[in-house]
């Protein structure tokens, strides 16, 4: 049993991780609450499937920043489809660069565009790869209500830390 509430722990502990660098945001925590028995893969399917849209945004955009005469509107509609489905699973990062990298779109700044599709490639790899680990560890029950009252602990810290200055 020791094993068990430590392997809790652990997986307790790595997600706060995942929070404190920004990877996750409250979404997150609003996506597992959705999971229960009757549907136990509920966010593995959705991070899963968010994972596949990713992929093919981020081909898509690299195909249009490619082009000779590129289509910022083409582009800018892809970037928000991927800030939206980042939004969703709590994926905070990605939805940061996002909104930069539509900025730029605005701007018809290529440059700028290439640099944020670096920047969203980068940042979206590292959320998948902590996903899959969050995931292989497993997740057990009771996780999400300890995750969600340290996440609120800490959204209440940083809130705190803006109000004071």
């Amino acid at each position: 049993m020791d094993s068990v509430v430590q392997l809790q722990r652990q997986l307790v502990d790595y997600t706060v991780q995942l929070f404190n660098e920004g990877f996750l945001d409250d979404q997150f925590n609003q996506l597992q609450q959705l999971q229960d028995e009757s549907n136990p893969d509920f966010v593995v399917e959705v991070v899963t499937l968010f994972f596949e849209d990713s992929e093919r945004l981020l081909d898509e955009l690299a195909k249009a920043l490619e082009q000779q005469s590129v289509d910022y509107t083409k582009i800018d509609a892809h970037v928000h489809q991927l800030k939206g489905s980042s939004s969703s699973i709590g994926a905070q990062r990605v939805q940061k660069v996002c909104i930069g990298f539509r900025n730029f779109c605005e701007e018809r700044n290529i440059e700028g565009c290439q640099k944020c599709l670096h920047q969203v490639k980068r940042e979206y790899s590292l959320v998948k790869t902590k996903l899959e680990t969050l995931f292989k560890e497993g997740q057990f029950p009771g996780q999400c209500d300890e995750v969600k009252n340290i996440a609120e602990d800490h959204s209440q810290r940083q809130l705190n830390g803006i109000l004071d200055m």
